[in-house]
């Protein structure tokens, strides 16, 4: 009962993210490993608030001092996983909307030229142009170790 309003606080805090996530569940294309990695995130979270001594007991058993250490690592590297997942989601964006950019810009060009020269073969060109870059678009790429756009959502 000494902790009941900081072990509530924290409680309401892990619930709140699970309801938001849960509210934006069909929005965001997540995948089913995320899914299940964050419900099972809030299950410890919630234990972990309710049995800081399993926590401890843990930490030992592992090799580490004190439980709030080993929540400390585990958040570091949770950190760097979440920077690296929206540098990859960044990256893979930044590529697509130069591919855009380009695309848009050749036909924009095609577009001048024919307005300018008045020339017959400037259409097909420009048509050509075009059909070449909605396939490259179509064809799938490889993508990033994880490039959803889920986590930015909210």
């Amino acid at each position: 009962m000494k902790y009941f309003w900081i072990q509530l606080l924290l409680i309401a805090g892990s619930v709140s993210m699970a309801l938001m996530f849960i509210r934006t569940w069909g929005q965001a294309k997540n995948r089913a490993w995320k899914r299940i990695a964050f419900s099972l995130f809030v299950i410890v979270n919630v234990y972990a608030v309710l049995r800081p001594t399993d926590v401890t007991w843990v930490a030992h058993q592992l090799g580490v001092g004190r439980g709030t250490d080993l929540v400390l690592y585990v958040m570091v590297l949770a950190m760097g996983f979440l920077t690296l997942n929206t540098f990859l989601r960044f990256r893979s964006l930044e590529k697509k909307i130069t591919d855009l950019a380009r695309t848009v810009a050749l036909a924009e060009g095609t577009r001048h030229n024919d307005a300018r020269l008045g020339s017959a073969v400037a259409p097909v060109v420009a048509e050509a142009v075009v059909a070449e870059a909605v396939v490259a678009e179509a064809k799938p790429e490889p993508e990033p170790a994880d490039s959803d756009s889920d986590s930015v959502k909210a």
